[in-house]
């Protein structure tokens, strides 16, 4: 699937509009195999800025660890945008037609001491009552290492 694909498809995502403002995610990592690991929630702060839309996302992990990733995202075009954060390596690269936003990047994960580079496929699509869905694939190598599936909500609606 192309994001161009979804062009014609309702209610169209805005993600400049949908991220100003307070933001919650709720989330998991299923392994290759399906087993669940690490649920989570996120509280997110968005604004605009200087023409680039900061988002602050602060994690909570069911272990109780924690983590914070600031993705600073620009629109290039109509339908292009990259992004940036601390972990991710080089530029995140995301196109944005009708309900669906898909963003491609390299993140630096750290696992058991080391820090692995795992490619992200990440699909968001908003829904009419305001929900937004995300499904993202990892890999490392181009194999399949899990799915981290997230759902929004916007605190303010």
């Amino acid at each position: 699937m192309r994001p161009e694909d979804l062009a014609d498809t309702r209610p169209l995502l805005d993600l400049e509009a949908y991220f100003d403002g307070p933001v919650r995610a709720w989330g998991l990592f299923q392994d290759r195999f399906g087993r669940v690991h690490r649920p989570f929630t996120a509280d997110i702060q968005g604004r605009i800025e200087d023409g680039e839309l900061i988002l602050e996302e602060d994690f909570s992990f069911a272990d109780g660890e924690t983590d914070r990733r600031v993705w600073r995202l620009r629109r290039l075009d109509e339908h292009t945008y990259e992004g940036r954060a601390d972990d991710v390596e080089g530029v995140a690269r995301g196109r944005l037609f009708g309900q669906a936003f898909q963003f491609r990047y390299t993140l630096r994960l750290p696992v058991g001491g080391r820090t692995w580079r795992v490619r992200m496929d990440d699909w968001m699509f908003l829904h009419e009552d305001g929900v937004l869905i995300n499904r993202a694939v990892m890999r490392k190598f181009g194999l399949p290492l899990g799915d981290v599936t997230l759902v929004f909500r916007r605190m303010d609606s």
